[in-house]
């Protein structure tokens, strides 16, 4: 939900739209079996190229390098997870507005905050802020199950609606305050926050396995992109880019807790 200043460029090679394609195909996730069923005026072949050349000239150079998320930028169709009447700018590596308030962001930050989570397909990942279930559904194609939180139940029970039918049927989705986390499922080996609370919520610090990894914005208007890891001895902070979101509302707006 935002848009961020560009990283420095890997120093890999450059991945081809047409190796991404390959890659994307040959790990097909859930969405694959229904994106025939595209209703918009494009194919979702002509589409598959737009995510490819997006990939290419935009992801990869933003320092993303993950072939598994490289992989799942490639195959999750954007343009069902916008309204409409933006179905067209979905792969231009911008935020666009979804109603409420809240837009999706750019894929390539989506990308790179995904691939700071370090995921290797066994985790158990929690989103707070499911917004349109974009970036939810790249988590979904990369874990066994995503938990995701979203405070705005229609964007909720939207996305819920747009990811099942899509396939994804990895994903819990509730709606409420993601504040507190989901004390329920906790512990999570990952954590990803889609709106900048301006302090690092200790609920959520608390929901981290030693070893685990969450990464959000912290801050007002423009925010320190945070990548916390949990140790042993405590949490380890690294910030990764200057971003800005929507702020998180609810309880986030209370300020920290009082010792």
């Amino acid at each position: 939900m935002c848009h961020s200043s560009k990283a420095h460029a890997d120093s890999s090679p450059p991945i081809r739209p047409l190796m991404v394609l390959c890659l994307a195909i040959a790990t097909m996730g859930p969405s694959c079996e229904k994106l025939g069923k595209d209703p918009g005026p494009m194919t979702d072949e002509s589409r598959q190229f737009e995510r490819a050349r997006l990939v290419e000239d935009h992801i990869i150079p933003s320092g993303v390098s993950d072939p598994r998320v490289l992989a799942a930028m490639a195959r999750v169709p954007r343009h069902r997870f916008v309204p409409e009447g933006y179905a067209s700018m979905a792969y231009l590596d911008e935020p666009l507005p979804i109603g409420h308030g809240q837009t999706i962001s750019q894929p390539s930050l989506v990308a790179l905050m995904v691939q700071a989570l370090s995921l290797k397909g066994r985790e158990k990942v929690l989103e707070v802020g499911t917004g349109s279930g974009y970036q939810t559904a790249v988590l979904a194609e990369l874990v066994p199950h995503v938990f995701t939180i979203e405070i705005v139940e229609p964007l909720a029970k939207q996305a819920e609606v747009m990811l099942t039918e899509l396939g994804y049927l990895n994903v819990t989705i509730r709606v409420g305050d993601g504040y507190q986390g989901w004390k329920e499922e906790a512990p999570f080996d990952a954590i990803i926050v889609t709106a900048a609370p301006d302090h690092v919520p200790e609920p959520l610090l608390t929901h981290l396995v030693v070893g685990g990894r969450m990464i959000l914005p912290v801050g007002r208007v423009i925010q320190d992109l945070l990548l916390i890891t949990r140790t042993k001895e405590g949490y380890q902070r690294t910030n990764v880019a200057t971003v800005r979101f929507v702020p998180m509302t609810g309880e986030a707006t209370e300020g920290p807790e009082k010792p």
